[in-house]
């Protein structure tokens, strides 16, 4: 036990630089998310002059009037991407732990078979335009609501993943037990296992939940409708009119005075990225705990 202790101690200068280290890599964290917040409340014709600095200069909040401009339409995204991340990501973790599960079972007769096929399908794909067909043609997914969740619900990564994780924190002898009282498959699966892996459960969800509110490609490919146009995808279109827009009033402004040359077109792309963290930067805290228990165990393989 001593030897074991000493091997976990740590010496002082070690701890020092290791401080020293994990400092400046959460600067190098924090740094270019203060810069963001910061550009995105100066002034844009002080960002054309001096560039880009750490600290707002000439304090304004135009970009933040521009970005907002939309008013409804960014109220509605807001809302239905968080109705797509708290759906999709509830999905997700059902069906990747359920499959990570039977994977998981050493009785499970077709348990080779689901294996390979995973393996097969993560590692060979058809490519983009098979998906789109099927999507379109065979699934019927285009200009629904459904396109912006099934196609994300299954990841066989975090199967992989939660299946290391269920065989280095879930004893056989438990399944066992459950069946000896008389626990069905589903009873087992959810009474007995799910309260014993929430911090592989809340890894999984984390990373669906980042996945689903970042996405604007699934819009991108599969909506038609601006009502189903998510937060990121609205953004997206924002910049491209603020790109359009700059553009003309360059070419305006070569031979008159232009309307548009006060508009925010840098601070504002600042400003999306800005609204575009919004809630998903406060599910960290609630996720952290769970989060670092279940990558350190995660991380063991055999």
């Amino acid at each position: 036990m001593q030897s074991k202790s000493r091997f976990l101690q740590i010496s002082t200068a070690s701890e020092i630089i290791l401080h020293i280290i994990f400092g400046i890599v959460a600067l190098a964290c924090l740094v270019p998310l203060w810069a963001v917040i910061s550009i995105s409340l100066s002034d844009d014709n002080k960002i054309r002059q001096i560039g880009y600095r750490l600290w707002p200069v000439k304090l304004s909040l135009k970009s933040y009037e521009f970005v907002l401009a939309q008013g409804a339409a960014i109220v509605h995204a807001y809302g239905l991407t968080i109705f797509v991340t708290i759906v999709g990501t509830i999905l997700s973790v059902l069906v990747v732990s359920m499959y990570a599960y039977i994977l998981f079972r050493k009785d499970f007769k077709y348990r080779k078979f689901f294996t390979f096929f995973g393996f097969f399908t993560m590692l060979i794909n058809a490519g983009l335009v098979p998906w789109y067909i099927v999507c379109v043609n065979v699934l019927r997914l285009k200009d629904t609501i459904y396109a912006l969740i099934l196609p994300y619900v299954m990841n066989m990564w975090y199967v992989l993943i939660f299946r290391t994780y269920l065989s280095m924190s879930l004893p056989d002898s438990i399944i066992e037990s459950a069946k000896i009282d008389g626990a069905g498959e589903f009873t087992t699966f959810f009474r007995i296992v799910v309260p014993l892996v929430k911090p592989g459960l809340a890894t999984i969800a984390l990373f669906a939940a980042i996945t689903y509110w970042n996405d604007w490609w699934l819009p991108f490919m599969l909506v038609e409708s601006e009502k189903l146009y998510n937060l990121q995808y609205l953004m997206y279109r924002v910049q491209q009119k603020i790109q359009y827009l700059a553009e003309i009033a360059s070419k305006i402004s070569l031979v008159s005075e232009s309307p548009l040359k006060d508009l925010p077109a840098e601070s504002a792309r600042m400003a999306m990225a800005v609204l575009g963290m919004g809630p998903i930067v406060l599910a960290y805290p609630f996720f952290q705990r769970y989060f670092v228990k279940g990558l350190t165990i995660g991380a063991i393989k055999g």
